[in-house]
């Protein structure tokens, strides 16, 4: 497989995880709500990010046993911090 290939999926999947922030950042945006657009657009994309980063580290064996559920319950928390 090429890294170019990776690097474009995975790309794609945090441009998806932006735009879909971004969607809920408007219907916030629009209620008048605080953490509006921007906000959630950095931290759907963040996330997304962190995920990515984290399954592929695990896949290719880069830090020997890692737990990948690991970042994605803690995005959950900080998420929870964040309100």
């Amino acid at each position: 497989m090429e890294w170019s290939s990776i690097f474009t999926e995975d790309i794609q999947k945090v441009l998806v995880a932006a735009l879909l922030g971004a969607i809920i950042g408007l219907e916030r945006e629009w209620s008048g709500k605080p953490a509006g657009l921007r906000t959630l657009i950095l931290v759907c994309a963040g996330s997304a990010l962190f995920t990515i980063v984290s399954y592929n580290v695990a896949e290719l064996g880069l830090a020997g046993s890692t737990d990948v559920s690991r970042i994605a319950s803690n995005i959950v928390t900080g998420i929870g911090f964040i309100g």
